[in-house]
Parts: structure tokens; C-alpha cells; sequence
């Protein structure tokens, strides 16, 4: 794997040179991206008398910030992973090997080197406490155990810092690294470090103000959304009750060999998962293949495929032979959704089935549709046109979830939300049981969402 080193520099004449001589001796196949922010000491122009391969140098016009520079790195990495580097002599490049070796072994998306855990040079208690105060904060908000939120030594599979959205310009940028990656459920251990921390006159550039500016990047970032879709999927993680219903409602038509069309985190998969059937669980989000390679990778009765069901090349599920396609909340986010229902139809065995799951009444369609990127909900008598349309004999279509429906109108038409609280949507969990013996024992015109059964009865292709 190619390493991406990312130096981030700001009035370091004295140690950038040593820094860069350490860097380089690192016995690992890599590439250097420096970003000098505007240093004033002499240090901008040592670093243009630099003319080596795989080290790129970027100037700042002014001094804006570590989080700045930072992002001006991230923007030009070309490796598999990055590791962030400071310009000083406080930690120790040939300890990458210990950082990288999580990653490379495919147990971790992120790695802290951990200085309080390694050998360490004695240093400042009320810098120690700071430390200590942020952490503590940090873990309670998030609900995690970290050790080193502001450790300079954090290695990252390069998909990753490529998603998260960062914005702070100072060194509040280690506290929205730190939050957005807990928030986004990646994998992220701790490994433990060297480290030689310097004293203020020797240039350490963090003080006790920087501390309201990262806690004000933990609070932001908890509070707000970064891929809403995503952040919907965890949430309906939370939804046992609700996402055990679905599967209640499905279960008498599942096959035994089965693929699940975009399968996200597997809420409804692990209901699907049995030694009485084949599962294909498939998605074009890498981010949720890994992690359901993850979640199944004991299985010998789960395969995980990468498949656009857009696309007519159906080669990689033929051999399969599948009798059920489960297509749960995913038709609705495709705009060519008959090409979908097409490719499915084609991927199906004769006699086969398709369960279609998709929200339903197009009066519902607000701000939260938009949010998650839905091109529409359908209507009854539509989604049935379609699904004839494509050769498929409908043989049970009904609405599912009535109550939801007051919700989903409130907060999407009412008060305009783009999500769903998870306030929200645990308290209608909770209520889940009851309201499903409602629709158990009476029939209701109308729902949040509609579940078609659908059959493959000829050989024809659709029209």
C-alpha cells in the first residue's frame, strides 16, 4: 500500500529539514505533500530549495490555519493511506509501521497513535489535563473510550478522509476529524506512541483558548448531519421493533435463495440471514459492503456482491440462481425505476419472486423525501402499472404502516424537517407493537409505505 504523508508547517526552519530526512528514511513506499501556512522565519524558502520525487510542497498565501492546510493536503493524496505528520520533533515517523499495521491487516479504518498509553517524555499537567478534560468530554458525547483525541498521529484508509467534511481552519479540526469518524461508525483503534512534547518557548502553538474552539467542533458536529441517507440507516438500526415488523410482513414469501437489492447495513439482512437459505446481500456503497463483510463474515450461507442493479450485466448473481429479490426502500432513490424492475425481472428465476418495499402517497412528499433523495412515492395504481410493465403478475399489494403517516406529514410538511429525530424514532419504536396488532387485525386504506408481491410466470422479456 502506498502511504500519503501529509506536514502541515508554520515557522519551523529549526526542525523541517530533520523532520523530512526522518520521513523519508521510513522504509515504506509513500509520497510527501508539505503545506507551508504562510511561515514568516526563513522556512518558505528552505522549503522551495526542496526538488525531490514524491514530495509535493504547498503554499499558503497567509497564515489560515492547521485545519486549513490540512484540507489543502487531504485534497492532493494519491496513496491508500494518510497519516498526518507535525512539522516538530515531538513524534517519531519510524513508528508508521506500528500506526498502519491495523489498516493494513483490515481491522481498522482509523488508527491514533496514543501518547499516554507509550513511552512519553514528562510533560505539562495542565496540558496533560486539557487533554484529559477533552477526552472525557469527547467519549461521553459519543459514547466511546478514546484516549488521545488530540494526538498529531492519526493514520486513515484514504477512502475515508475523502468523505469527511471538514471546515475548521485551526486546530479545531482534530476534534472534527475525531467526531465526524465516530459518527460515522468506523472502526478506530488505538495503538501506543512515542512522544517527546515541547515547551512553549521551544514553539508549541496549542493554548487553553484552543479548548472552547475544539469543544465547540464536538457539540457541532453531534448535532448536525453529514450524509443524511447514511445517518437514516443507523437510525433504522435502532428500529428493532419496526424493522422486525417488516420482516414479519415478508417472511411468508421469502425463497431460499435470496438477494437483497442495496442492503445498506443490513437492518432488514439479518432478518433475511438463515441456514435455510442463500443470501446475496448487494450495494454499490463500498463503505457498507465492508461493513457487511464485516457483520457476516462467519457465514458460509452469505455471499457479498458489489452490483449496480441499473446495470444489464447480471453475470456475477446468475450463477445464484435466485427465487427471491428483496427490494426494501431502494426503487424510490433510482429515477429509471422501470429500467430496475426490468433487470430484476431479468435476474429472477421462472417462478420467481420479487418483494417490493417503497414509500407510498405522493401527498407525503416533503422535505424529507428531498433530504433522503427520493424522486418520488408512489401511488397504488401507479407502482402496479409499473410492475406490469415489466412482466411481473402482481399477487398481493397492500399499504403497511398507517400511523407513520401523521409523522412523516408533520415533520416533512408541517415543520419541514430533513430528518427524523432520533428522539423521534424511538419513542415510535416503542409504540411499533401496538400499532402492528392494529393493522394484523384490520385492514387500512392507507399507509407510509407499499409492499408488493410480485411473481415471474413466463419467459418473456419485459416490454
Amino acid at each position: 500500500m502506498k502511504l500519503s504523508v501529509i506536514i502541515p508547517v508554520y515557522n519551523e526552519i529549526n526542525t523541517i529539514l530533520e523532520v523530512l530526512r526522518r520521513v523519508k528514511a521510513v522504509p515504506l513506499d509513500k509520497e510527501i505533500i508539505i503545506v507551508d501556512d504562510g511561515s514568516t522565519d526563513g522556512t518558505r524558502e528552505v522549503l522551495r530549495g526542496i526538488k525531490e520525487e514524491n514530495v509535493k510542497i504547498i503554499f499558503n498565501e497567509r497564515n489560515r490555519g492547521k485545519g486549513f492546510s490540512l484540507r489543502r493536503g487531504f485534497e492532493h493524496i494519491t496513496g491508500d493511506i494518510v497519516i498526518i505528520q507535525d512539522a516538530d520533533l515531538e513524534y517519531y515517523p519510524d513508528e508508521y509501521p506500528i500506526l498502519i499495521q491495523k489498516i493494513i491487516e483490515d481491522k481498522a479504518d482509523v488508527v491514533y497513535g496514543t501518547r499516554f498509553l507509550g513511552t512519553h517524555r514528562v510533560f505539562h499537567f495542565y496540558h496533560y489535563l486539557g487533554n484529559l478534560l477533552l477526552n472525557f468530554i469527547a467519549n461521553v458525547i459519543y459514547d466511546t473510550n478514546l484516549s488521545d483525541l488530540m494526538t498529531c498521529y492519526k493514520a486513515f484508509k484514504a477512502e475515508v478522509i475523502k468523505k469527511l467534511k471538514l471546515r475548521a481552519n485551526g486546530f479545531g479540526i482534530e476534534a472534527e476529524i475525531t467526531a465526524q469518524i465516530f459518527r460515522r461508525r468506523l472502526r478506530v483503534y488505538e495503538v501506543p506512541i512515542s512522544y517527546s512534547g515541547r515547551d512553549y518557548d521551544e514553539g508549541k502553538k496549542i493554548t487553553w483558548k484552543d479548548f472552547f474552539r475544539l469543544l465547540y467542533w464536538l457539540l457541532k458536529c453531534k448535532f448536525e448531519s453529514f450524509d443524511i441517507s447514511e445517518d437514516t440507516l443507523y437510525r433504522m438500526r435502532m428500529m428493532k421493533n419496526n424493522n422486525r415488523w417488516v420482516f414479519e410482513r415478508i417472511k411468508p414469501f421469502v425463497g431460499k435463495n435470496v438477494m437483497e437489492i442495496g442492503s445498506g447495513i443490513g437492518n432488514i439482512s439479518k432478518f433475511l440471514v438463515s441456514f435455510e437459505r442463500n443470501v446475496i446481500l448487494t450495494d454499490i456503497n463500498e463503505a457498507y459492503l465492508t461493513y457487511l463483510r464485516h457483520r457476516f463474515i462467519g457465514n458460509p450461507k452469505v455471499k457479498i456482491l458489489a452490483h449496480d442493479i441499473l446495470s444489464s450485466d447480471s453475470s456475477n448473481i446468475a450463477p445464484f440462481k435466485i427465487d427471491t429479490a428483496v427490494c426494501i426502500n431502494v426503487l424510490e432513490h433510482i429515477e429509471d425505476d422501470q429500467r430496475v424492475l426490468d433487470n430484476i425481472y431479468k435476474i429472477l428465476e421462472q417462478d420467481g419472486h420479487l418483494i417490493l418495499f417503497v414509500p407510498a402517497l405522493k401527498i407525503l412528499q416533503g422535505t424529507l423525501d428531498e433530504k433522503l433523495r427520493h424522486f418520488c412515492r408512489y401511488e397504488k395504481k401507479d407502482l402496479i402499472t409499473k410492475l406490469e410493465a415489466s412482466n411481473f403478475t402482481i399477487e398481493k399489494i397492500f399499504y403497511h404502516n398507517f400511523i407513520a403517516t401523521l409523522g412523516w406529514f408533520l415533520n416533512s410538511k408541517i415543520f419541514k424537517r430533513g430528518i427524523m429525530s432520533s428522539f423521534q424514532v424511538k419513542i415510535f419504536d416503542k409504540l411499533i407493537p401496538f400499532f402492528a396488532g392494529i393493522e394484523r387485525k384490520v385492514k387500512i386504506p392507507f399507509g407510509i409505505s407499499l409492499i408488493a408481491i410480485c411473481k415471474k410466470d413466463n419467459d418473456g422479456e419485459p416490454d
